[in-house]
């Protein structure tokens, strides 16, 4: 519905509330496009319904009175030429051109007077002789829901996205008027998880001067709003649940006032200069605990952090683990530690583009990862020497049993290392893998299975890159000893990180 309604849409129902008298019907039009002027935020839609009576009244019934519907229709009846009138009215007052048909006849009078849209009404939800006619138009459309079960909804929606069609589901409880307490408006929020590629409305028969249910409708993110409309004069009455220009105008108010508590959509809202200010006298100073001389490490054990704050000064919020502060100058114990002091070398970057390598490599294999995903970067000897040495870890469970996703990327090698407690072995999923048991080395690829015991030195590593799986008993932090003793002396030798499964797929900054 994009093409024609760039806007929140709103709908304004005549239904029979022409009361069978054009120049009445004129009237509503003109006194509600006297309203939309002051409204240039929205889309506005006038909307009318077709029955063809001579077919959809039943020979036999057409003069029954005790039967309300069929008297309500008889006595508002309009000519084609009236309603052609209507038509007209409507898009010279700058409305988009909206029309119910009732039955097959009606779609065919719809397209002779070339409205815009086609709306389904709620009772004709299922009525699939309808659906066969309106799917031969290449109108867009508007569904009401009332009545109708998830089946049918699915039903529905699947007939209308195999024919590509555009259209909007509009949530409706079909009571006249709608009590507050029966609006069911979370309806809006299963709508839009159950079928995320449409676009939700509401359409509403709450009681006229009832502003509420538009508002909670905004926030929960529904596009299109339609609301009965007419106008009451002493010949004619308005019903229960039918508003007046000067309701609409309220109704549309309460609508504004919505979306502007809510904000952007789809995007970080802006923050004002004043914001950031008024926060950064609440964040705390980073202060040196004891003196720092020029050339060394900043590390977190040489610093403290308290208020109140001072221009330049870092702030507990500037640390990341990602950056490495070196002090340019002496600093004295006690003091604030300013930006102007200080060198940073950010490893940020680099952590970037080895999570992009991982991605990569995941979505090569094809191996299919659980929702969340608690990530362990092991970089041995640093980042900087990742690609040499080191391997990123996939923790998925740790109990009496415990299973691990390692990843290899191409030319990476982990460093040789044992187990006293854990007993572990590596099935391989993906790719080529070589383990050296004791010196021996041998290579592996998908399907290999090589347990390794208590003890024994082991290293391994990939020519193309590889994944596989460790099983093993439970994983203790202080159970692996490495060969290497720099290793172990080495205090940030890992990266933990939490990512979920749409990693894969949205851009990585």
């Amino acid at each position: 519905m994009n093409e024609i309604m760039p806007k929140p849409l709103f709908i304004l129902e005549m239904a029979n509330n022409h009361m069978g008298d054009v120049e009445h019907g004129l009237r509503i039009i003109r006194e509600f496009g006297e309203i939309i002027v002051d409204f240039p935020e929205f889309r506005f839609g006038f909307k009318l319904q077709y029955r063809h009576l001579d077919t959809f009244i039943h020979p036999d019934f057409k003069n029954r009175i005790e039967f309300n519907y069929v008297k309500r229709f008889s006595e508002t009846r309009l000519s084609r030429d009236a309603l052609k009138r209507l038509k007209d009215a409507i898009v010279a007052a700058g409305f988009i051109s909206i029309c119910t048909p009732f039955d097959e006849a009606s779609v065919d009078l719809i397209e002779e007077h070339d409205y815009d849209v086609l709306k389904v009404a709620s009772c004709s939800f299922t009525d699939w002789p309808l659906w066969e006619r309106i799917a031969k138009t290449s109108k867009s459309l508007i569904v009401s829901t009332a009545g109708a079960t998830l089946d049918e909804m699915d039903k529905v929606v699947s007939f209308l996205e195999h024919r590509n069609r555009q259209f909007i589901l509009m949530h409706c409880v079909g009571a006249y008027p709608t009590p507050g307490n029966g609006l069911e408006l979370n309806q809006i929020d299963l709508y839009h998880a159950r079928y995320p590629q449409v676009p939700i409305g509401y359409s509403t028969h709450e009681e006229p001067d009832n502003r509420d249910a538009v508002k909670l409708a905004v926030a929960k993110g529904a596009v299109a709003f339609e609301r009965h409309a007419g106008v009451a004069t002493d010949r004619y009455k308005l019903n229960a649940y039918s508003s007046t220009p000067a309701q609409i105008r309220a109704w549309l108010i309460a609508a504004r006032e919505a979306y502007a508590m809510c904000g952007v959509s789809g995007r970080r809202r802006d923050i004002s200069a004043k914001e950031r200010n008024d926060l950064r006298g609440l964040q705390r100073g980073v202060f040196a605990r004891d003196a720092i001389q020029a050339g060394e490490k900043i590390t977190p054990a040489r610093v403290f952090y308290a208020i109140p704050n001072f221009p330049d000064q870092l702030v507990a919020n500037d640390r990341s683990k990602y950056a490495e502060m070196i002090a340019i100058q002496d600093i004295l114990p006690m003091q604030p530690v300013v930006s102007s002091a200080i060198t940073v070398v950010d490893s940020r970057d680099k952590m970037l583009d080895i999570i992009k390598d991982i991605r990569t490599l995941v979505l090569k294999s094809g191996i299919k990862l659980q929702n969340r995903i608690d990530f362990e970067i092991s970089h041995h000897f640093g980042i900087d020497r990742f690609y040499q040495y080191g391997c990123t870890i996939m923790n998925i469970i740790n109990r009496e049993y415990c299973k691990k996703l390692i990843l290899i990327l191409a030319g990476q090698e982990n460093p040789a290392h044992r187990h006293k407690v854990k007993e572990e072995t590596f099935h391989v999923l993906y790719g080529d893998v070589w383990i050296s048991l004791n010196g021996k080395v041998e290579q592996y690829s998908a399907g290999d299975l090589v347990t390794i015991e208590r003890n024994v030195l082991h290293s391994f590593g990939s020519k193309n890159g590889a994944i596989f799986e460790e099983i093993s008993t439970t994983h203790i932090k202080s159970d692996s000893y490495y060969e290497d003793l720099a290793i172990v002396k080495t205090a940030d030798r890992k990266t933990a990180m939490t990512f979920w499964i749409d990693w894969l797929e949205k851009p990585i900054r």
